[in-house]
């Protein structure tokens, strides 16, 4: 299936775990695809290297999201290369698991400015190549604390709770011009940023979830297309939990 082909897309963190999933996803339904990297040059030339050899098109272009000026020359090194932007997943991130009380104003600002700058950097400036697509479309990632908090995570669920924020109002802003703009709250995965405090909890947490395992990427990629497709084009301003059962709210 090509319901993707002949467009762009760009996901944030997209050369490993989630991201990496969503990009390889992507481009098997056509789109072509800017992987973006802060640090992890190696992990997104090979998925670059991936598609490519399975027939797609893909480049990787590095860029720290929670800086606005680097976020604006990515996008438009991305017009240049592929001709607009269609598809924006908003997928990197920073959490810390760490107490509220044993937290810093810089553990805070960490997380506020890669969670929730990043998306807004991203989402402002990819938003005239949305609207002028006309079937542009959002999708921010983001653990399920967002919508039902966690101790331990509460900085990262405040920046992702903003941005939840961000897309419902997107949704009614940019609307009119046929984009889209959805929010996906993820459970534990597999590949999560504290694999060894995951591993160490794992049998407590697993009996957290209906479905008694963690989630892997190949959970969260699927939904990702669906909202970026035209068979997503009448959903917006949601936030949709792939968490295997963790929360039913």
């Amino acid at each position: 299936m090509n319901d993707l082909e002949g467009r762009v897309a760009l996901v944030t963190g997209g050369g490993r775990d989630v991201g990496a999933a969503i990009s390889k996803m992507l481009a098997e339904r056509g789109a072509s695809v800017a992987v973006n990297y802060h640090s992890s040059k190696d992990e997104a030339a090979t998925v670059v290297a991936e598609i490519e050899k399975a027939g797609g098109k893909a480049k990787a272009y590095q860029a720290d999201i929670a800086n606005a000026e680097a976020v604006k020359r990515m996008i438009a090194d991305i017009k240049s290369d592929f001709g607009g932007l269609d598809i924006l997943v908003n997928n990197a991130g920073l959490v810390l698991r760490k107490r509220f009380s044993e937290s810093t104003p810089e553990d805070w600002k960490r997380q506020i400015d890669t969670c929730l700058y990043g998306a807004l950097n991203c989402s402002h400036s990819a938003g005239p190549l949305l609207e002028a697509s006309g079937r542009g479309r959002i999708i921010s990632i983001m653990g399920d604390s967002s919508r039902v908090g966690e101790s331990g995570l509460a900085l990262g669920a405040a920046a992702r709770a903003g941005t939840i924020a961000l897309m419902k109002s997107l949704a009614r802003e940019w609307g009119r011009s046929g984009v889209t703009a959805n929010s996906i709250a993820l459970g534990l995965i597999e590949t999560a940023h504290d694999k060894p405090w995951v591993d160490a909890n794992r049998e407590k947490l697993v009996k957290a979830y209906a479905i008694r395992r963690l989630g892997l990427p190949s959970d969260v990629a699927p939904l990702v297309t669906l909202l970026a497709s035209d068979a997503g084009s009448w959903i917006t301003g949601q936030v949709i939990s792939v968490n295997g059962g963790y929360s039913m709210v």
